[in-house]
């Protein structure tokens, strides 16, 4: 029902723009369709991605390394992965979403989403050329720690 009522607002407030300004909110509509052209190749290849180690990965797998009874060592598991690979945000919550459905514990998955946005293995060297080495090393050990804190909160607030 809250979608229904979000996508009417859209609606609405898409021709009321339109009524006010037809040639801004042509140009609007043109941006957001380029962007969406932008995105579209790395969301359809994650999914892709994700759809096949889905498929391959059997829910007692998922659940056995990154369930709820993996404890704190399911949570590492997560939140070092979380901090190796690279998937932009708006695809990480979808895909943690099926992990979730697959077995996945609900701290496992905070910590993989926190280190997902928050830590950057993968884009250290590029970060070290412009902020140091010091600094990009403090700021990712921090981030991986608060995403373990994160994680922990998460679960204490769930009761998982």
């Amino acid at each position: 029902m809250s979608n229904m009522i979000i996508y009417g607002l859209t609606l609405f407030l898409l021709v009321l723009s339109y009524w006010k300004d037809k040639g801004k909110t042509k140009r609007s509509l043109m941006k957001a369709w380029k962007s969406f052209e932008n995105i579209l190749p790395q969301l359809l290849g994650i999914i892709f991605i994700m759809g096949i180690l889905l498929s391959i990965l059997h829910p007692e797998t998922i659940s056995h390394y990154i369930g709820s009874s993996s404890g704190f060592i399911g949570i590492l598991i997560s939140a070092i992965a979380g901090s190796i690979v690279i998937i932009p945000g708006f695809v990480a919550f979808p895909m943690v979403a099926l992990l979730l459905q697959k077995g996945a514990g609900v701290m496992q998955a905070a910590a993989l989403v926190s280190t997902l946005l928050t830590v950057g293995i993968v884009t250290a060297p590029l970060e070290t050329k412009y902020f140091g080495k010091r600094l990009t090393l403090s700021r990712n050990i921090v981030a991986f720690l608060f995403s373990l804190l994160v994680a922990l909160i998460i679960g204490w607030v769930v009761g998982a």
